[in-house]
């Protein structure tokens, strides 16, 4: 069963894939997110959300009901620390 707010994302970490999962479903759809620069968190214990296993977390803002990715201002490589 699909879940109305989460949204399960495979994303290049440096060198790895990782899958994650976040409740981005209202604001982006996975299509959306093909090809985004995103800020995630990969230092946590990956954890399951619906059955799936999380091995991060997307960064975003938001109001409740509006978010926005936190992502670059310019092209940076995959798999950089944020500092």
């Amino acid at each position: 069963e699909k879940s109305r707010k989460l949204l399960k994302l495979t994303i290049q970490v440096g060198d790895e894939q990782r899958t994650i999962v976040s409740g981005i479903r209202g604001s982006y759809t996975a299509e959306q997110m093909v090809g985004k620069t995103i800020v995630i968190v990969a230092n946590l214990k990956p954890a399951k959300l619906c059955g799936v296993l999380s091995q991060g977390m997307i960064l975003a803002v938001g109001d409740g009901d509006e978010l926005g990715l936190l992502t670059t201002d310019k092209p940076m490589a995959d798999g950089l620390d944020v500092g």
